[in-house]
């Protein structure tokens, strides 16, 4: 359970800063935070990632006694709020939480950006988005992806994606290549939409969030038959993995993020105080409650991490983006 920061906890911090360094750092780093720190939200109000950001906001604010306030400014898949916090002084009292999609899909999604995902940003924590598994309308007689193939091949079938250029979208293609199928990538606005028309058989079936399908999964209108990365579910743990299925696309092997970042010239120290405190926060009641209620299995980890799955899977992405061959708007 999250508790008022004690000043035991707050010397606690001071003291673990000041191992790697806080004592020689400039005076800016050292008096962090000496006033309310605000998080923009790069999108709307009520889904995973605010929530998140709220969640671990209040964690900030008792564990360093200053007030946490989070601002949404959705829009232009987060490039609004990116805009903003590229340009706020880089003293960590300006913070975004923000998605994949904002940092690195939108390198291709887009003719210009009014930032530089990859100068204009330090990665802070790395939090777990979760899995998207694939669930098909109860109606259709597939229990797996090679039994889906296979009505695909007999019927013509449509998948439902939560947006062009989304994870769904790359799922869908990724899915006709391996499979050698044609089945129609139907775009929706969001998840909701597109969960609607599952349950109906207006589409075949779609990728997306557990929490978002967990009506059509409760009401027994749509099944999973698959669900994404090399490790089962904890929320589906009967349900193989596309890799288990023998689908081994890079697609289904990249894992969706949820990130807090800030102005690029932060220091360092901050990063690592900030960084260490999230992963704390993540082992919490609160935040324990959240991963289960959306079904996702690993809480915030630190800079170090980020940095390193940034490196490994975003190139993976740009590929797997490029490969739907949008005209980028």
């Amino acid at each position: 359970m999250i508790v008022r920061s004690t000043r035991r906890e707050l010397l606690r911090f001071g003291s673990a800063a000041a191992s790697v360094g806080l004592i020689a750092a400039p005076a800016i780093a050292q008096s962090w935070p000496s006033k309310p720190i605000k998080i923009i939200c790069g999108y709307p109000a009520g889904g995973l990632t605010d929530t998140f950001a709220r969640a671990y906001g209040e964690g900030i604010s008792q564990m360093t006694g200053q007030p946490v306030y989070v601002e949404n400014k959705a829009g232009a898949s987060g490039a609004i709020a990116a805009e903003q916090v590229k340009s706020a002084t880089p003293d960590g009292h300006t913070l975004m939480w923000t998605i994949s999609t904002t940092m690195i899909m939108n390198k291709v999604l887009f003719k210009k950006l009014p930032y530089d995902p990859d100068k204009d940003f330090v990665l802070i924590s790395w939090m777990d988005a979760g899995h998207l598994p694939l669930i098909v309308n109860a109606k259709v007689p597939a229990k797996n992806l090679a039994e889906l193939a296979d009505y695909a091949r007999a019927t013509k079938a449509s998948l439902g994606t939560y947006g062009a250029g989304s994870y769904s979208h790359v799922a869908v293609e990724a899915l006709n290549r391996h499979f050698k199928l044609g089945m129609e990538a139907v775009h929706y606005r969001g998840e909701a939409p597109m969960w609607q028309d599952v349950a109906s058989g207006a589409v075949q079936g779609g990728s997306g969030s557990y929490a978002a399908a967990s009506g059509v999964l409760q009401s027994g209108s749509g099944r999973p038959i698959a669900v994404p990365t090399k490790t089962r579910m904890k929320k589906l743990p009967d349900v193989a993995t596309f890799w288990e299925q023998g689908v081994t696309d890079r697609a289904f092997q990249v894992q969706g993020w949820i990130g807090l970042v800030g102005p690029s010239a932060m220091p360092k120290e901050i990063v690592k105080k900030l960084s260490d405190m999230m992963v704390e926060i993540g082992k919490t009641e609160r935040i324990q409650k959240i991963l289960t209620t959306f079904g996702i299995d690993n809480a915030a980890r630190d800079h170090v991490f980020f940095e390193k799955i940034v490196a490994e899977e975003g190139p993976i992405w740009i590929e797997l983006v490029k490969g739907l061959n949008l005209e980028p708007q």
